[in-house]
């Protein structure tokens, strides 16, 4: 068995050596998956595409899509000193469908993103509702993620995929490319944007169908900090994929699918927790500042129009 690890336990060296050796901008922790259905206290299907935050007391939170036997979704909360292992399961779901009271919810929600809003001292979940007419995006306001204000659909189906800015007004911001891109099906939001010097950095995902199904992977563009729906770089490739077994083999093959993310105290260090293969969570490593850096060398005016 693997030794427990800490996220910051990674020194720099060691995720540049990492890095070197897998080609990759993020390092997967070695005690990948960090949560699955057998580590729930009652019985479920899976456990995946997870918000995360950082506790005023330290703990990362992860707020988990878990998948019932019936094949209908809740959010359940799992707590950690170290982001990593020694998890504090909630005993029952945290937040579940109510149909009655809010119908959009009658076949489950789904894949909540998570941002501290200090006006409201709250934190806001943006969640997935799934009923008839499609996916939308609802919204929930928490203190402490033991009880919920909820306020049903803000964006109507069908449309999903969404965190909550102070942006403005609901608009398409970056489109699918076409052709034979890596992203040329159809994309969606994945964690929160981030907040830097240089603008708005948005992780997304990107499908590719093949003979064999899709492929789920993701991708960076950076958006202006004062007008986010101009888009100043958009990678030319897809910069993080299914490559370990856990990500290319479970209910949905070859998919990575991130809906939150933590930052270190350095405030460079990135912790992506990613839902594996429809099945399980994961964790990987990155840098902010390596990800600006890889997109000033891997994006171009044809990637950005999507040509």
């Amino acid at each position: 068995m693997l030794p427990a690890t800490s996220p910051e336990s990674l020194t720099a060296n060691q995720l540049d050596s990492q890095k070197q050796a897998d080609n990759s901008l993020f390092v997967r922790h070695p005690g990948n998956p960090i949560l699955s259905r057998k580590d729930w206290p009652y019985p479920v299907n899976s456990v995946f595409n997870a918000g995360a935050t950082l506790l005023p007391d330290g703990d990362t939170l992860l707020l988990c899509r878990v998948e019932d036997r019936r094949g209908l979704s809740h959010l359940c909360a799992a707590r950690s000193a170290n982001g990593v292992d020694g998890w504090r399961i909630d005993p029952q779901p945290t937040l579940a469908p109510s149909p009655r009271d809010y119908p959009e919810e009658i076949w489950g929600i789904e894949d909540p993103r998570i941002t501290y809003v200090p006006e409201l001292q709250q934190y806001a979940v943006a969640y997935t509702s799934f009923a008839r007419g499609g996916p939308g995006v609802s919204l929930a306001l928490t203190k402490d993620f033991r009880s919920f204000e909820r306020y049903g659909v803000i964006m109507p189906p069908e449309d999903k995929d969404a965190a909550l800015q102070h942006w403005g007004n609901h608009k398409v911001i970056l489109q699918a490319r076409r052709g034979g891109w890596w992203d040329a099906n159809k994309i969606g939001l994945c964690s929160p944007p981030i907040e830097t010097t240089k603008g708005w950095l948005v992780l997304y995902h990107g499908v590719r169908q093949t003979a064999s199904g899709s492929i789920y992977r993701l991708g960076l563009a950076l958006f202006d900090i004062d007008r986010p729906d101009i888009c100043l770089q958009r990678g030319d490739s897809w910069m993080f994929g299914p490559e370990a077994d856990y990500e290319r083999t479970g209910d949905v093959r070859d998919v990575v699918f991130p809906c939150g993310q933590t930052i270190g105290p350095d405030g460079d260090t990135i912790h992506l927790y990613y839902g594996a293969a429809d099945s399980c969570m994961a964790m990987a490593t990155g840098s902010i500042r390596a990800l600006l850096s890889w997109l000033d060398t891997h994006s171009s005016a044809d990637a950005e129009n999507g040509i």
